[in-house]
């Protein structure tokens, strides 16, 4: 068994001064550790959507009344608050179990040999996103749930999970220079969709803020629309997304496109299925909660895969080796200030 070295003086002071640059000279993850710790950032800021959308679908979005604390007297929930109390602060907590994650990721990423700077800042992205995005949430319970910073709240993030989905591609790619698989047409066509999707999100939103589920018991301002109109635009705009995914399929199936492109676009293909029949059994059976809360899952899972296509429609091999002298070293000298 190998012996641990002592920790010194100096190992200690040079921990205090950049504790990832400390960890990145002892250690060196292997890349399925960076893939899972990226892949695990990902699935807990779909997670963090989703308990999100429980907490206003309970009614608990007033839960905890106020912020950072939960009520003015006390840090935690209290027995008087009942279940919303539970509901809404447990959701806090979960933000926590997220920073975790994305702290295990900018960790192995800082810690990869060779070091990709890169990772590092896709990392750390989501950190800030994620701190921006507790504040706004407070800001969202300080003004009673209005529905605009509701609504700016879920777009945050669904940023938080393309940085996220990006992040965890990236990991599974080298830093090479990227070499397109399709042509100009087909990018192009692309992110027609991308922008139509973001178009999809966004208004998804606003029915959001004028519907039904207003997030508490108690009376709560709404968006002044009539919420049956915009979920019929909703509609539209999703009926847009399917007609470019399968005009993108048919494409690609046209000019024998590679494999990785059709394979997520089909894949897209099928959950964007999948989440039309759950919107429109949700609408016609009135908006039952539990159906509400499966439709916001298909929307990360629809948003994720739409940019996956996007990153599919390229692929980056491995940087040519660095030049001996250009090596990195995990040495005292390489903990002299951060990355």
């Amino acid at each position: 068994m190998e012996r641990v070295p002592n920790l010194t003086r100096a190992d200690a002071l040079a921990a205090a001064r950049n504790p990832l640059a400390f960890i990145a000279a002892r250690w060196t993850p292997t890349p399925r550790t960076v893939q899972r710790a990226a892949l695990s950032a990902l699935v807990m800021s779909v997670i963090i959507v989703v308990t999100g959308g429980a907490v206003r679908l309970t009614g608990s979005g007033l839960g905890c009344p106020t912020w950072p604390t939960c009520t003015a007297d006390s840090l935690t929930t209290t027995q008087a608050m009942g279940v919303h109390g539970v509901i809404e602060f447990s959701n806090r907590m979960l933000t926590y179990v997220l920073c975790a994650a994305v702290g295990w990721a900018i960790i192995a990423a800082r810690s990869e040999k060779p070091y990709r700077r890169s990772l590092t800042r896709l990392g750390w992205a989501q950190f800030w996103i994620v701190m921006s995005n507790a504040i706004l949430g407070g800001i969202v319970v300080l003004v009673g749930l209005n529905p605009y910073t509701v609504a700016a709240h879920f777009l945050l993030s669904c940023g938080l999970i393309a940085v996220a989905a990006v992040m965890w591609q990236r990991t599974r790619e080298g830093d090479g220079e990227p070499r397109h698989l399709v042509g100009r047409p087909v990018q192009q066509l692309v992110w027609f969709l991308v922008v139509a999707s973001v178009l999809l999100i966004a208004v998804g939103t606003v029915v959001t803020g004028a519907g039904p589920h207003a997030g508490d018991s108690k009376e709560v301002d709404r968006i002044p629309i009539d919420w049956e109109t915009v979920a019929k635009l909703h509609a539209v705009l999703a009926w847009i997304v399917v007609t470019l995914t399968f005009a993108l399929w048919f494409i690609l199936k046209a000019v024998d496109a590679p494999k990785g492109p059709l394979a997520r676009t089909r894949e897209l293909f099928l959950v964007l299925l999948a989440q039309g029949v759950i919107g429109y059994v949700q609408y016609f059976t009135h908006l039952p909660e539990v159906l509400v809360g499966l439709h916001m899952l298909g929307s990360a899972v629809i948003w994720i895969w739409v940019l996956r296509v996007l990153l599919a429609l390229r692929e980056r091999p491995a940087a040519e080796a660095e030049l001996p002298g250009q090596a990195y070293e995990a040495t005292s000298a390489s903990i002299a200030g951060p990355r």
